[in-house]
């Protein structure tokens, strides 16, 4: 086996990963700056794919239909953190969160506040499907859309168990979708794609 570095090839090699609390204090110590694009996921700092306009416009239209149609009944989190226990804090691009009269200003919502989260996708599908979506079924948010710009579909993932999400559809163009915590809040595919 040929070795580098002191480790043979193909081994893995350790990684020192970070907790949630020290992803904070890098960000306090400025190592971090305000203005970087990245989350901790499973330990790692990575960074966040450029948003492009189809994403951002596609974000202000979720954001907008949800605020409008679930009300008071859900609070609306635009790309802001969900801590996902000691080693992740994603930063998912739409949350619907249970409302409460803080709107989460003591600390950032976990798994345990979250009804819905929608990853949208221009360029990042195959990263979202193989590390975000699983992340998520493993701390048990209950519903997770992926909105595929590049596919002209929305992937639905609900009933997380043993790191994995049950259940899986997909609603094209002229399918209609709504939040399993909030059935009442529809919204045509159309609307949501653009």
């Amino acid at each position: 086996m040929v070795q580098k570095g002191g480790f043979a090839m193909g081994a893995p090699i350790p990684r020192r990963l970070f907790t949630v609390e020290e992803y904070h204090l890098m960000a306090q110590a400025g190592v971090l700056s305000e203005d970087e694009r990245v989350e901790l996921v499973e330990g790692e700092v990575v960074l966040m794919t450029p948003i492009g306009s189809r994403h951002a416009a596609c974000v202000k239209r979720l954001n907008r239909l949800f605020s409008t149609r679930a009300g008071a009944k859900a609070v609306v989190g635009v790309q802001d953190p969900v801590t996902l226990g000691a080693y992740s804090e994603p930063q998912p691009d739409v949350a619907l969160l249970k409302p409460r009269a803080d709107f989460y200003a003591s600390a950032h919502p976990g798994p345990e506040d979250v009804l819905l989260v929608v990853e949208v996708s221009e360029s990042s599908a195959a990263y979202d499907l193989e590390v975000k979506i699983p992340l998520y079924a493993r701390a048990g948010i209950p519903e997770v859309w992926l909105v595929d710009l590049d596919a002209r579909e929305i992937r639905v993932y609900r009933e997380p168990a043993s790191g994995r999400y049950r259940q899986a559809a997909t609603v094209p163009r002229g399918g209609k979708i709504a939040p399993a915590a909030l059935p009442e809040v529809v919204l045509a595919a159309d609307e949501v794609l653009g």
